[in-house]
């Protein structure tokens, strides 16, 4: 039943001459480069390739299909998307039903290149992401490591290739291009290698020029039926017994195929990349913006089910697509001036309410920033942070039957204004309340640095802080001072320095700062940065006491006094705030 379709290259070939397309249905590339250097490995030990599903499509009927082509020089912020190719006229062509990551890895490893963004680094700095090319150590000893990895592959820059003294990078695409026998020995010792080197280079470039231009390593089977639905099924059955592909990608692709009038793939694709660049930025999927689609159009439930993604539902989904994409835009706006981005949103699904509810008014463009809005913006941000910063995980289990009976909560409601409190009981019967017991707030009190929780916990606490400008969590008092070296220096003993070094990463010792601000402040002992960043002392007094400070000590030494009336006046406020009542004692926690 399976044909054999040649070697790599002739397939590479058929990409580059578009004989070779993705169908609608497809989903996006979505390997890492980690699996593409263990591809590329393990064709090199000889390993199994896997075969291909590949649907003909006639002259006469693909003009009928929407195609798309594969990624080359994937860029994971700019170009992470596959080519949308033009119309086709009375073109025959092969669509991969199956086999698209493995096909994409290999023309991205043999003809193109990878930029994935850094650690550490904003989306919108350019220098985050790297032009990396696949290479070959070709001295590297083809020994395997404790994961059977015997070949070298890495996606490098010419930077890392330069500072690798140790190694020979050859880049993997020269391969394509070059002949083998002499030519390749000629090649090889031009670059300087001899002796043993020379033997296990030419080795190795030997090996891959024969895997890639001599091996007959692609097999198919090819369906011929010109009938799409017929096409889907295969391609549902193919895909959805395993986990390789998430259930929402082969519901886009049934959307795909039922939008009349729109893209639904590019239009989804397009959004999410909106929402992604607003403000410093957001990591929201295509996974959301399915599912706020569902539970916008008012389809009846709102989990990824095939019975929700019928024809008539999809057509709803299509009918209102520009009044839920501007209430998802708003949406995302309005978390934005609360401060919140991918780094500081716990959870994408709180967004889905908000969304909902702004979708049910028509929320204008100046939803965020007009005034006549400030109250509803102002119950919808308490409403938020409390959701995302519980513990316990409002957003967890049950999502989908909660999701649809705060949908059912909004639609009882006029309309006019944000319904906190019967959302609060909706998800109070579902045994997610909003209420925080007295060892929760304690807990709170305790929540580290860099914890997803701090940020929206501090905008909490201190709601006068204008977050629309950008803001940082800041350690009141330097966390770089409390080494346990630099803290024994001055006098203070293991144990102590112990308890120090983690009070010092926790909420008593945290502030929302301006990013500007932070950077002057850098690690300033607070008492002397606030006398030079407000020199008026009325101004400094009026400053700490926003802020909860009290006295700053001078030094280190009577910080824990600092941290344990900070911590105690954080705790009275999160209780009146969260829990009710504030308790008559509270008893002091260990560290």
């Amino acid at each position: 039943m399976y044909k054999p379709g040649g070697t790599i290259a002739e397939a590479l070939g058929r990409i580059q001459t578009k004989s070779y397309v993705l169908p609608a249905i497809q989903r996006e590339f979505v390997w890492k480069p980690e699996q593409i250097e263990r591809l590329f490995d393990s064709l090199m030990q000889g390993y199994p390739f896997g075969t291909f599903l590949f649907w003909k499509v006639e002259a006469a009927t693909s003009g009928k299909f929407k195609f798309y082509d594969f990624v080359l020089n994937y860029h994971q912020r700019d170009a992470a998307h596959c080519p949308e190719l033009g119309k086709l006229h009375h073109q025959s062509v092969t669509a991969v039903l199956d086999g698209q990551q493995r096909l994409t890895a290999l023309n991205i490893g043999l003809r193109g290149s990878m930029a994935i963004k850094q650690p550490n680094k904003w989306w919108t700095n350019p220098d985050a992401f790297p032009l990396r090319t696949l290479r070959i150590d070709l001295l590297a000893p083809s020994l395997p490591d404790e994961d059977g990895v015997r070949y070298r592959f890495k996606f490098l820059d010419d930077g890392q290739v330069a500072r690798d003294e140790g190694a020979h990078w050859f880049k993997v695409p020269d391969i394509l291009g070059m002949e083998d026998g002499p030519a390749m020995l000629a090649s090889l010792m031009e670059r300087g290698l001899h002796g043993e080197a020379l033997k296990g280079a030419y080795a190795i470039l030997d090996r891959l020029h024969r895997v890639v231009n001599s091996h007959n390593l692609i097999n198919y089977y090819e369906e011929e039926t010109q009938d799409l639905e017929r096409v889907l099924n295969i391609f549902i059955r193919l895909n959805s017994g395993g986990t390789i592909l998430s259930y929402s990608d082969l519901l886009l692709s049934i959307a795909v195929a039922q939008w009349k009038q729109v893209d639904a793939r590019a239009e989804i694709h397009k959004l999410v990349d909106e929402l992604n660049r607003i403000g410093t930025g957001f990591a929201l999927s295509q996974d959301f913006v399915l599912k706020a689609g569902l539970m916008l159009a008012d389809i009846a439930s709102v989990g990824f089910k095939v019975e929700n993604f019928t024809t008539e539902n999809m057509l709803a989904l299509e009918s209102n697509w520009l009044a839920i994409r501007s209430a998802l835009v708003r949406t995302v706006e309005l978390a934005s001036s609360f401060g919140l981005n991918g780094q500081t949103l716990k959870a994408d699904s709180a967004l889905l309410p908000i969304a909902y509810h702004l979708y049910k008014r028509g929320a204008p463009a100046n939803y965020v920033t007009h005034s006549q809005f400030a109250d509803d913006r102002s119950a919808i941000r308490g409403w938020l942070v409390r959701s995302i910063i519980k513990a316990s995980g409002i957003w967890g289990s049950g999502l989908d039957t909660l999701l649809t009976a705060l949908r059912e909560a909004i639609q009882a409601s006029d309309g006019s204004a944000f319904p906190a409190e019967q959302l609060r009981q909706v998800m109070s019967q579902r045994g997610k309340s909003l209420t925080f017991e007295p060892a929760e707030i304690e807990d709170l009190l305790y929540i580290e640095y860099g914890d997803k929780r701090t940020f929206p916990l501090l905008s909490l606490l201190f709601p006068f802080v204008d977050l629309r400008n950008q803001f940082h969590v800041d350690h009141i008092y330097p966390i770089s001072r409390f080494t346990p070296a630099r803290l024994q220096r001055q006098g203070f003993s293991e144990a102590d320095a112990d308890v120090m070094g983690r009070h010092a990463n926790t909420l008593p010792n945290l502030q929302l700062l301006e990013g500007a601000i932070n950077n002057e402040k850098r690690a300033a002992m607070p008492s002397t940065w606030l006398s030079a960043h407000l020199p008026d002392a009325a101004s400094q007094l009026h400053y700490r006491t926003m802020h909860e400070l009290g006295e700053l000590p001078a030094d280190l030494q009577d910080f824990e006094f600092f941290y344990a009336a900070r911590r105690d006046r954080l705790r009275i406020k999160l209780t009146e705030m969260l829990g009710g009542l504030v308790p008559a004692a509270m008893p002091t926690v260990a560290a």
